[in-house]
């Protein structure tokens, strides 16, 4: 297993500092090592006070682990005072340290300052010439290069004074400027620009050492440079998609998201294998419809088609019986994905659906089992909507659900020029789900 370290200091909240570089160490497979450099007291409202350890001890604590563990690569944060910085330097000498990133951290969320008068000189005297990669946020490029930073044209300039500092590789990260997150890679030959769309989420505590601390787990797997970047952009910007409100103040990054994200995705499909094996077994064949059947699920968190298992093929009417063509797969059907996204728009916990035939006799079956029923008329269907590809049903299950007042266990519609009436069946979860349609199919006469 590739492992890698970070030196920093301690964040009682998790969002930044040590606990955050752990926590993403571990959601990039890398096993993550660490050394205290400083104890804080703070939390999302901010940093209410600061305890530096003795360098001494920060040395040995680096000696304790790097002279028992081989270290694939090495990320620095908060590093307060110049003896610190000055243990550090000689410790990443002496193990020949050949990937450091060194997050120059001079300033917290509120604009708290880390780093104490004169450790600015030495961190860029002694650490800077060591180091593989240094990760300056705006006002930490400003501070460092004297220049003032408004545009990715200002984020060059300061590139070009900084790199005279000795450093290899430099990444500004230009989240403090306004527009779309545009961050810029220099590596001694060029610039490289990494851009992703702005996320409305309000300030973020701990980006900045996620951001570092996803570019050394890269690296620590063997990635070059620029591709440690592009994931590590990647992966900051789901963190952030995903951020937690835990308290009174900012929100702090979902570190773990994909790794929950994961394991979530794997016991999703499970229960969607399982449902339908209960549907193969149940004789819904009758249920079905000409154009055929499909069977969706969501994440918790689905935001898109891709978001949304389906079942590749369709279900397809076999006699009494059902079958598949293939395993259910995410991605797979954007009619049943695009509904399920609109039903989870409305209420989140309502994550299944599947279609079933429309007749009166069904409509009626639902309604003797006491479910929830909603209609919409494809006649009301507004003209703008009629003419974009694959707009109906979203308008029509929006429509159901509106007026019905909440998401129903039944949205149908009698169908309209060419198109098959429809039912869609509306659950929590696969199996509760599978469970209902199999109700259906015992109250109807066959």
């Amino acid at each position: 297993m590739k492992k890698a370290l970070t030196i920093a200091g301690s964040d009682p909240c998790g969002g930044a500092g040590i606990q955050a570089d752990l926590k993403t160490f571990a959601a990039f497979g890398v096993y993550g090592l660490s050394v205290v450099t400083s104890l804080t007291a703070q939390n999302t409202l901010g940093v209410q006070g600061i305890h530096d350890l003795p360098p001494d001890f920060v040395k040995l604590q680096i000696d304790s682990v790097a002279g028992d563990i081989d270290i694939d690569a090495v990320k620095t944060g908060m590093l307060s005072n110049s003896g610190i910085i000055e243990k550090i330097s000689e410790c990443i000498a002496a193990y020949r340290i050949q990937h450091l990133v060194v997050d120059p951290v001079m300033y917290a969320k509120g604009g708290n300052p880390l780093l104490q008068p004169g450790a600015k000189e030495t961190l860029i005297k002694r650490l800077f010439p060591l180091s593989y990669l240094i990760t300056p946020n705006i006002p930490e490029a400003e501070d460092l290069s004297g220049i003032k930073i408004r545009d990715t044209g200002d984020m060059k300039k300061a590139i070009e004074k900084i790199s005279v500092m000795g450093v290899n590789n430099i990444l500004i990260k230009g989240g403090h400027l306004k527009g779309d997150a545009v961050d810029i890679l220099y590596d001694g030959e060029g610039y490289t620009s990494y851009e992703s769309e702005r996320i409305k989420t309000g300030d973020i505590h701990g980006t900045g050492c996620t951001f570092a601390a996803a570019i050394t787990a890269g690296l620590a797997r063997g990635m070059g440079l620029k591709d440690a970047v592009r994931s590590a952009k990647d992966f900051i910007t789901i963190t952030i998609q995903h951020s937690l409100s835990i308290g009174k103040g900012v929100n702090i990054p979902d570190h773990l998201f994909t790794l929950s994200r994961d394991r979530e995705r794997y016991l999703l499909m499970k229960d969607a294998e399982e449902a339908i094996k209960l549907l193969e077994k149940g004789e819904i064949g009758p249920l079905i419809p000409e154009v055929q059947s499909n069977f969706g699920v969501g994440l918790s968190s689905a935001c898109s088609i891709d978001d949304v298992i389906g079942i590749p093929g369709r279900i397809i009417r076999f006699g009494k019986n059902i079958r598949t063509l293939a395993r259910p797969d995410f991605g797979a059907s954007k009619h049943i994905g695009s509904i399920v996204i609109e039903v989870m728009r409305h209420d989140p916990a309502k994550r299944a659906v599947m279609n079933i035939r429309y007749s009166d006799e069904i409509i009626d079956a639902c309604s003797r089992l006491g479910m929830g029923i909603a209609h919409f008329d494809r006649m009301d269907e507004p003209e703008e909507v009629r003419t974009k590809e694959g707009h109906t049903l979203e308008w029509g299950v929006n429509k159901a659900i509106k007026e019905f007042g909440s998401v129903p266990d039944i949205i149908y519609d009698k169908g309209g020029m060419g198109k098959e009436g429809m039912i869609r069946v509306i659950g929590e979860a696969p199996i509760k789900l599978a469970m209902k349609i199999l109700k259906i199919k015992r109250e109807i006469t066959v």
